[in-house]
C-alpha cells in the first residue's frame, strides 16, 4: 500500500482557527508516519495545473502557528465546480502531487467543492472536509458551532461594546452592519450578550424579499421607544444577509455589484449600512425626529484576529479528528465533534436535495435561545399596542396622531411566536436519600 500523502488547503474567507487545525492534522499525521502536504491559496493553482505552489509540512513548521490569525497556506475562492475539466484537472493535480488524501479546511461552497471533488476522484483520493466559518450557518447539528464563530464574536463583541459607549456619550444611533451572508448567527450572537438596542436577521422576514419599509419601520419603532424613556441614542446590529434578500435592481443601486467564484454577491462590498441610513434619516425627519446616525460594517476585522482559547482548543480537536480519519480510510465526510466524540458527517446528508447544494443552517427563530435574545431588546412589540396610554406616549414622540401611529407601526410590531408550554421539574424516581 502506498504510503499516505495528505494535502491541506483552505478555501473561502479567513476564520480565526484555522491555522490550529493545519497544525493539528499535521502533527498527528507526521506522528503516524504519514505526509502532510501544505497546499497555497485553497483549489487555484490545482485547477490550472500548477503543481509547484505548495509546501511539505513539518512539525517543526507548524508547532506555534495555532496562536496566529489568518491561514500559513492562505486561502481563495476559486471554484472547482464551474466545469467539469476544472475538477479533472484538479484530480490529475493531486495524482501529480502524489496526494492520495485531501482534507479541505472551508464553508460551505469549500465543502461543497469537497464532495464534487470526491464523487469525481471516484475513491482514488481519501476527501474530508473540516467545516470553517465565522457566520456559524454550515448544517451542523443543533448546538455544535463551526470554529472561528466564538473568536469573531468576542471581538465583534468588543467593538460593539465601545460604539454603546460612544452612543451614549454623543447621543447619536449607530447601525453596524455585521457579516452573514445568509444567517444571522454572528449578528445575533453579538448583539444578544453585548445588550445593543436590537438585532434585526434575515430569518425575521416573512417573504422571500426584503420589505425595506418593514426594516426602516422596525428601526424607527425602536428609536421612538428609546425617546419615550428618555434614551436618544441607540446602537441597532443588521446582519448583512438582509441585504441578500434584497432584488439585483435594489443591489446594484447601491453601487457596483460584484460577484465571488461561487455567485454569491459580495455583500460586504455593498455600502448596505449606508442606504438603511439615509433612509431611516429622511422617514424620521418625516415624522419630526432629528437624530444623528452612523453606519459601521464590521467583519473583515473578525475574520483573521487571534484565536480565544475556545476555537485554539475546538480547532485541535477537528485536525486530530480530520487526520485520524485520514488515518483509517475515511473519505466522503465532513468533520464534527459532537459530545466530545469525532462524528463523521457524510456529504450526502449535508447537500439540500432541492438545490443539489450544500444547507445553510438559519437561525431558529421559533427557539427559546431566540425567545430570550427577543426579550431585551427595545422594539416595538404586540402587547405595546395593548395599552392604548402608551401607545399615546409612543405618538406623542412623532407628528402621527395616535391612529395614524397605530396604523404604521403595529405592523412591524413582534411577538415571539415559538412554544411557550412551561416544562416543570420533576423529581428523579428511585432512592433520593432522605
Amino acid at each position: 500500500m502506498a504510503r499516505l500523502k495528505v494535502g491541506i488547503l483552505v478555501g473561502g474567507g479567513p476564520a480565526p482557527g484555522i491555522n490550529g487545525v493545519i497544525r493539528a492534522a499535521t502533527i498527528k499525521l507526521r506522528n503516524h508516519g504519514a505526509e502532510a502536504l501544505g497546499i497555497y491559496d485553497g483549489f487555484t493553482h490545482l485547477i490550472k495545473g500548477d503543481i509547484t505552489q505548495v509546501k511539505p509540512l513539518t512539525i517543526d513548521d507548524v508547532s506555534i502557528i495555532h496562536f496566529d490569525g489568518g491561514s500559513i497556506l492562505r486561502t481563495s475562492r476559486a471554484n472547482p465546480t464551474k466545469k467539469e475539466a476544472d475538477l479533472r484537472q484538479v484530480i490529475d493535480s493531486l495524482n501529480q502531487l502524489g496526494v492520495n488524501c485531501l482534507i479541505t479546511i472551508g464553508g460551505d461552497d469549500t465543502c461543497f467543492s469537497a464532495h464534487r471533488v470526491a464523487k469525481a476522484a471516484e475513491g482514488r483520493i481519501q476527501v474530508i472536509h473540516v467545516p470553517k466559518t465565522i457566520d456559524n450557518d454550515i448544517n451542523l447539528p443543533h448546538g455544535i458551532r463551526t470554529f472561528g464563530f466564538a473568536t469573531a464574536r468576542s471581538f465583534g463583541v468588543q467593538i460593539a461594546k465601545s460604539i454603546m459607549a460612544d452612543a451614549k456619550s454623543s447621543s447619536r444611533w449607530y447601525l453596524i452592519i455585521a457579516m452573514g451572508r445568509k444567517a444571522g448567527h454572528l449578528a445575533l450572537g453579538i448583539g444578544s450578550p453585548v445588550g445593543a438596542t436590537l438585532s434585526i436577521i434575515p430569518e425575521e422576514c416573512k417573504d422571500p424579499l426584503l420589505d425595506f419599509d418593514w426594516l426602516v419601520d422596525t428601526l424607527i419603532g425602536a428609536v421612538i421607544k428609546r425617546k419615550a424613556a428618555g434614551r436618544n441614542y441607540g446602537v441597532a446590529i443588521l446582519a448583512e444577509g438582509l441585504a441578500e434578500k434584497l432584488t439585483e435592481q435594489q443591489l446594484a443601486s447601491m453601487g457596483q455589484l460584484e460577484y465571488d467564484e461561487h455567485g454569491h454577491p459580495r455583500l460586504a462590498e455593498i455600502d448596505f449600512g449606508k442606504v438603511v441610513k439615509m433612509r431611516l434619516r429622511d422617514r424620521l425627519a418625516e415624522l419630526g425626529i432629528k437624530m444623528t446616525i452612523v453606519d459601521k460594517d464590521i467583519g473583515y476585522e473578525l475574520r483573521c484576529v487571534q484565536p480565544v482559547p475556545f476555537d485554539m482548543e475546538y480547532t485541535k480537536e477537528l485536525g486530530f479528528a480530520a487526520a485520524k480519519h485520514a488515518l483509517l480510510g475515511g473519505s466522503g465526510d465532513m468533520v464534527s465533534i459532537q459530545d466530545g466524540v469525532f462524528v463523521p458527517i457524510p456529504f450526502y446528508a449535508i447537500m439540500d436535495p432541492s438545490t443539489g447544494r450544500t444547507k445553510v443552517r438559519m437561525v431558529d427563530i421559533h427557539s427559546e435561545a431566540y425567545e430570550m435574545a427577543l426579550e431585551y431588546m427595545i422594539r416595538l412589540k404586540k402587547e405595546d399596542f395593548k395599552d392604548a396610554n402608551y401607545v399615546k406616549i409612543l405618538a406623542a414622540q412623532t407628528n402621527l396622531t395616535q391612529e395614524a401611529f397605530r396604523a404604521r407601526f403595529e405592523r412591524v410590531a413582534v411577538q415571539f411566536e415559538g412554544p411557550s408550554t412551561l416544562v416543570p421539574y420533576q423529581q428523579p424516581s428511585g432512592n433520593t436519600g432522605d
